[in-house]
């Protein structure tokens, strides 16, 4: 491994595992200290210069429910034995089982097995959801044509920590190529776009306005057009939002320092009486 990525310090699974399935990577700056290794998983404590360091745990889980099951074991355990409560930790790969029948594709799949539950039941003890992610909804396929099967059978799952620490964070599921399975690239500091036009709200104290109103008719005439279409109906009702947010503006915005400046004068007008 060293000669055919030299620069880079990597940790295996080999040790449990004579197939060795789980191989972490890691170069300079970073570094990585191994805390725990199985047959279906492998810890390091992560750090990186300038974040908190935080717990990695890659999955690689087998085939049978027993030792699947063995694995939501060993997590509970690791659980504890790090105190992960105020450490970040971040669990992702490929766990073999889905959550929820609607994580399959196969409409004959609407029922929850006695593996989804136990899946469930490991992730609500650890703690644990999935991390916001963009990319495709199945994370695997069997690539048969005439039989396709797809499921996400990969996921990132995160602490609360790891949200507090890393609010910003990203799982991108990638394309998946010539692999079965689609890679996860982890951000730990994405750009989240800014919401984009504010929702209308209606404020019933609106109407009590003495130009309510005025406000209302003035806006629905200035919008008459011979066309009687459905395309006018939206034109008066956003000419209408835009005058009555500019009547709540002028007349309602900031409305607590508003009430404290009257409180304040009408306290100065009793001294005066």
């Amino acid at each position: 491994m060293s000669d055919a990525c030299p620069g880079w310090s990597f940790a295996s699974n080999h040790s449990e595992d004579e197939d060795g399935r789980i191989i972490v990577m890691w170069r300079n700056p970073v570094t990585a200290s191994v805390m725990h290794k199985s047959k279906q998983s492998l810890t390091c404590q992560v750090n990186i210069p300038g974040t908190p360091p935080y717990y990695y745990t890659a999955i690689y889980a087998a085939n049978t429910n027993e030792e699947i099951n063995d694995l939501w074991i060993e997590l509970l355990n690791l659980q504890l034995t790090l105190q992960t409560d105020n450490t970040p930790w971040i669990i992702a790969g490929d766990f073999n089982e889905i959550l929820h029948p609607s994580e399959h594709s196969s409409p004959d799949v609407n029922q929850f097995t006695s593996p989804m539950v136990d899946f469930k039941s490991c992730i609500d003890q650890l703690e644990v959801r999935d991390l916001r992610f963009h990319g495709t909804r199945f994370s695997w396929s069997n690539k048969s044509p005439s039989n396709p099967i797809a499921k996400k059978l990969d996921r990132a799952l995160i602490n609360e920590s790891w949200l507090n620490t890393y609010p910003s964070s990203l799982a991108n599921f990638l394309a998946p190529e010539i692999s079965d399975h689609t890679p996860c690239c982890i951000h730990l500091d994405c750009h989240i776009p800014q919401a984009g036009t504010k929702p209308f709200k209606f404020y019933n104290y609106l109407s009590y306005h003495p130009d309510f109103l005025a406000v209302v008719a003035n806006a629905w005439i200035d919008t008459e057009n011979e066309e009687h279409s459905l395309h006018n109906l939206n034109v008066k009702q956003k000419m209408i939002k835009r005058e009555l947010k500019a009547l709540n503006k002028n007349n309602f915005s900031d409305i607590q320092k508003r009430v404290c400046e009257a409180n304040s004068l009408f306290s100065f007008f009793k001294k005066e009486c």
